[in-house]
């Protein structure tokens, strides 16, 4: 197939999810000054269904929608945050290019610049993910930890206006929207393990398109590709959804892979924790081991208390 001059770009139609399509624009501008991005914003069930994500028992609420419409060729490709792929992605799509990785780290906002340890106890913490709600439970088990609706913007106002004390967001999300100014602390990521593929921008397009996933690859950032690869490959054996907390974030350094994941129980009385470190050249079998170390270790017991906790949060919605 040979190359348009105008390209369809498939994204959400959040500020974030904007901001996000045009940092990959931007790159490919840079790379193929030759060709025109037409953008076209997609509405999908994740933006549609405020409920906290952990209510919602099914995978790629923020990519379905737009993804059909790359199956479909109603656009090119599209432009994703990678923790919202699915990892068993569609036959016919891939994941042709990721771009260099931003912060994985969660970061907490208070209004009063109060770090963690120094919120009063009962303050009410607000998150959208339950694998951040089980972290901060673990630190701080006096504090009011409650799930927290809308966008990046809508909980930062929450929090500004009192709603909340405090929320743990992403600080990719936050920098990309020019909010960096109302972080108040970095968590690392030993002590707060992010989502598998936090911080990292993925362009998925068809598989047959081998022309335009050329041209994509003119922008892919290899090592952000090797430990998302490792990350990807890890969930696919434990599946750990929306529904089951699981954290798990790679490093690179030259030629090796470190690999770090946490699994917790829903009382955050439980955890297991994995470091392992293997070869750039085979970032999916280092997933797959660590994922059976996680089995081997008890994962699949405190996956299944999470089914009761789940309905004990949604009462606090």
């Amino acid at each position: 197939m040979m190359m348009k001059k105008t390209i369809r770009v498939g994204t959400r139609g959040s500020r974030l999810a904007i901001a996000q399509t045009e940092i990959a624009l931007a790159a490919l501008r840079k790379a193929h000054p030759q060709i025109r991005f037409e953008v076209i914003t997609i509405s999908t069930k994740g933006d549609v269904d405020k409920r906290p994500l952990f209510t919602l028992d099914e995978k790629g609420i923020f990519e379905k929608e737009v993804n059909e419409a790359v199956k479909k060729g109603e656009v090119d490709f599209a432009v994703h945050s990678l923790k919202d792929i699915p990892s068993d992605l569609s036959d016919d799509l891939s994941v042709a290019c990721v771009l260099k990785r931003a912060s994985p780290n969660d970061v907490l906002v208070t209004d009063n610049g109060q770090k963690l340890k120094d919120l009063v106890s009962g303050s009410v913490v607000g998150t959208s993910s339950l694998r951040r709600a089980v972290q901060l439970t673990k630190t701080r088990p006096d504090l009011n930890v409650r799930p927290i609706r809308g966008n990046v913007e809508t909980r930062v106002k929450k929090v500004i206006s009192g709603e909340y004390d405090a929320a743990v967001l992403a600080e990719a999300g936050l920098a990309r929207l020019g909010m960096k100014d109302v972080i108040v602390q970095r968590f690392s990521i030993r002590d707060f393990v992010p989502a598998p593929g936090q911080g990292a921008i993925a362009i998925v397009c068809r598989r047959d398109h081998a022309a335009l996933a050329g041209m994509l690859q003119h922008i892919e950032d290899r090592h952000s590709r090797i430990a998302v690869l490792a990350e990807r490959a890890l969930i696919r054996k434990i599946e750990g959804g929306c529904r089951f907390p699981l954290g798990a974030v790679a490093i690179t350094n030259d030629d090796k892979i470190t690999l770090y994941a946490s699994v917790f129980s829903a009382d955050g009385k439980q955890s297991i924790h994995i470091k392992k470190v293997g070869r750039t050249s085979k970032p999916e079998e280092l997933g797959s081991s660590v994922a059976n170390m996680l089995i081997k270790q008890g994962a699949m017991n405190l996956a299944e208390g999470w089914r009761r906790a789940v309905d004990e949060w949604n009462k606090k919605l």
